[in-house]
C-alpha cells in the first residue's frame, strides 16, 4: 500500500503564520522576513515545503506570454521549510499546535482538531 504524504503537519493553506526563524544565515535578505506575518498560500507537503504570501520573494526572469505580455523580471514567492513557520493565535502570536479529539454527541463519531497551545483555542474552522 503506498503511503500518502508522510505525517501530519501543523499546517494548513489559508493559515496566518508568523516567520519565526531564520531561513539561512549566510543570506542576509532572508533576515528581513523574520517575524513576519502571512497567509499560506501552497503547500507541498513531500518537500515539507510552503509558500507563504509576501515572504522570500525572488526575482525571476520569464519570456513574453499571455499574462505578462512583456515579459521581463517578476517578483515572485519562492518556498520555504515548514519548520520556520509557526501559525498565530488569536492575539496574533507564534504558537505550537496540538491536537485534540472532538467528540460528536449526534452522530456518535468524533474528529481531531488543531489548537492552540499557548490559548486553548481551536485552529480549524
Amino acid at each position: 500500500m503506498k503511503k500518502r504524504g508522510g505525517k501530519k503537519r501543523h499546517i494548513k493553506k489559508n493559515d496566518t503564520v508568523m516567520l519565526t526563524k531564520v531561513i539561512t544565515a549566510a543570506n542576509p535578505r532572508n533576515d528581513r522576513d523574520k517575524g513576519y506575518t502571512g497567509r499560506v498560500l501552497k503547500i507541498f507537503p513531500k518537500k515539507s515545503r510552503i509558500i507563504v504570501e509576501g515572504v522570500n520573494l525572488r526575482l525571476r526572469h520569464t519570456k513574453p506570454n499571455q499574462t505578462h505580455t512583456q515579459g521581463g523580471r517578476i517578483e515572485q514567492e519562492m518556498p520555504i521549510h515548514i519548520s520556520n513557520v509557526q501559525p498565530v493565535d488569536s492575539d496574533f502570536e507564534p504558537t505550537r499546535v496540538g491536537r485534540r479529539w472532538i467528540q460528536d454527541l449526534d452522530t456518535g463519531g468524533g474528529r481531531w482538531v488543531r489548537y492552540a497551545k499557548t490559548t486553548g483555542e481551536e485552529l480549524d474552522d
